[in-house]
Parts: structure tokens; C-alpha cells; sequence
């Protein structure tokens, strides 16, 4: 099958690419700098030139404190450029996997979210994405929009590898404890949506609203003292504190959600999915980041 992917690059793009490629369909990966979908004739243009059978939308703007600035940035891409994408989907008549966010929810639940809880999203970035579903679920039917949280992954930047980089420097890390999530890495979410790639080619049409992330709960802080947990095995670093602290201890531009953990049953029913839970697979990510087995 032939397929399009934008966002090819970054650190979820070059985990499903590979995959992709070995389960024998045709890629086309974007990065930014390739096709820009904010604009709508030569996102149609490239769709109707490639003829697929699938798009993918990896491609976001996904500067979560930057957007509170830079909201016309934000929306361009994660709003505009996903109704361009829509747009030119229906027009190939091609199937568009899309991929959102925890954060078009508020957090204010303390039970797992499911895809019919109503959204709230605090932050610019949260609404641009939110505005990008809306877009996509009015332009056309053949979509399969996929939420995730706390991604990370051996590619780009991201939560561990930004501890990593800290604890390398300091003795001493102070980590917000008073937030919940279920941390998601890029090759489990990968293989999700290779599932849901199959049941495209196969045309069994469970369109919709999906939630996916890794099995499990934890707060940033539990989520670091796992990442230095992990890495120990693997070399030396100079960190040998952690600080748990409140979110008002550490104010961002952007409000998070202070709990978003999802509940998956859906995806996991519909696509036959078996999820690891958040810890195996980070010690899977770690393992890759580290080249090999474990020591």
C-alpha cells in the first residue's frame, strides 16, 4: 500500500517509517522542509501527484510553551494543516491517520479519559490540536484520529532525554510530582498504528476517535526516578537527587493538564492491541538509546 507520512523525521515519523517499510508498503515521508501543509495547493498537489492509499500526519507544532506566543504558528500548523491534509485525503479518496494529544483535555477528571469525554484544553498548543481534530472529523470521513501522551523516543527531544542531558550536569534535580500522565514511547505507539495501517488495507473501516499510551501512571518525578533507575545500568551520571516539587514551583507559559491518563480500551479491542506497560518499555527505550541489549 502506498502511503504518505508527514512529520517522516521527527522522533515518532522515524520509528513508523522503518516498520512500515518492512511490512512491505510504499513510503513517502515528508518533513517539514519537503511539503509545508499549512498550504492547501501544495498539500494537494503532492497528495494528488503520490496517489496513496493512506496518510499519516506525524507533523505537528509541538512547541508546547513557545505556542503561548507564537499562537498563529500553532494553529497554522496543527489546525490549517490538518484540514489541508483532510482536504486533499477525501479528494484521493485516501484514509488520514492523524495523530493528537492528552492535551485537548482540561486534566480536571481522576479517572482515565475516554475519546467521548468532553475536552477543555488549556493551552494554545492543546487548542490548536483540538481545533485540528474538529477540522479533520468535518472535511472527511475516512479518519482515524489517535491521541497519545508523554511521548518520547530515541529520536528528537524530549522528556528523557532531557533528564538525561540534566542529570549528566547536575547533582541535584527538582521534578514536578503533582502531575499524572502514562508515559508512551514512539515504537510502542509505532506498532499501534502499523495495526491500525493493516485494517486500511484490508478495508475494514473502524474510523475515529482513539486513545493510545503506554499501560501504567506515573508523575514526572516517578517518570525520572525510573529514567536514572534505567540508565544506572548503563553508565555513570552526576545527579544523585531528586527533588520532588509542586507545579506552582515551576511555572510554565503553558498550563498542563494535571492528569491525563486515558483509557485505551477501545483501540485495544478494535485492533486486537496489547500495550506494554510504561516502565518495560522505557527500559526497551534506554536499551535502544544505549545500543543493545541490557547490561
Amino acid at each position: 500500500m502506498k502511503i504518505i507520512i508527514t512529520g517522516a523525521k521527527g522522533q515518532l515519523g522515524s520509528d513508523l517509517v522503518p516498520r512500515l517499510n518492512m511490512a512491505g508498503h510504499e513510503v513517502i515521508g515528508f518533513g517539514s522542509k519537503e511539503l509545508d501543509i499549512t498550504s492547501a495547493d501544495k498539500t494537494l498537489k503532492a497528495v494528488k501527484d503520490l496517489s496513496p492509499e493512506c496518510i499519516i500526519n506525524c507533523g505537528a507544532y509541538t512547541k508546547v510553551d513557545l505556542a503561548e506566543k507564537e499562537k498563529e504558528s500553532a494553529f497554522a500548523v496543527n489546525q490549517t494543516g490538518a484540514a489541508n491534509l483532510a482536504d486533499a485525503a477525501e479528494a484521493a479518496g485516501a484514509a488520514l491517520i492523524h495523530v493528537s494529544t492528552d492535551f485537548v483535555f482540561d486534566g480536571d477528571k481522576a479517572t482515565p479519559y475516554s475519546e467521548t469525554d468532553k475536552t477543555n484544553p488549556l493551552s494554545v498548543y492543546g487548542a490548536s490540536k483540538l481545533a485540528g481534530e474538529e477540522e479533520i472529523i468535518k472535511r472527511t470521513d475516512k479518519h482515524f484520529i489517535v491521541r497519545t501522551s508523554w511521548l518520547y523516543g530515541t529520536g528528537g527531544n524530549n522528556f528523557v532525554k532531557t533528564i538525561l542531558r540534566l542529570a549528566a550536569e547536575r547533582e541535584s534535580l527538582r521534578i514536578v510530582y503533582d502531575q499524572a500522565g502514562s508515559p508512551t514511547w514512539t515504537a510502542d505507539l509505532a506498532s499501534a498504528l502499523l495495526k491500525i495501517v493493516k485494517s486500511v488495507e484490508t478495508g475494514e473501516k473502524k474510523y475515529g476517535v482513539y486513545h493510545y499510551s503506554n499501560e501504567g501512571v506515573a508523575s514526572w518525578y516517578d517518570f525520572a526516578h525510573m529514567i536514572l533507575e534505567e540508565t544506572a545500568r548503563r553508565t555513570d551520571l552526576k545527579c544523585r537527587n531528586l527533588e520532588p516539587i509542586l507545579t506552582a514551583e515551576y511555572p510554565t507559559p503553558a498550563r498542563r493538564p494535571a492528569y491525563s491518563v486515558f483509557n485505551k480500551s477501545k483501540i485495544k479491542k478494535e485492533f486486537g492491541i496489547s500495550i506494554p506497560h510504561w516502565r518495560v518499555s522505557l527500559r526497551g527505550m534506554i536499551n535502544e538509546l544505549y545500543g543493545g541489549a541490557d547490561a
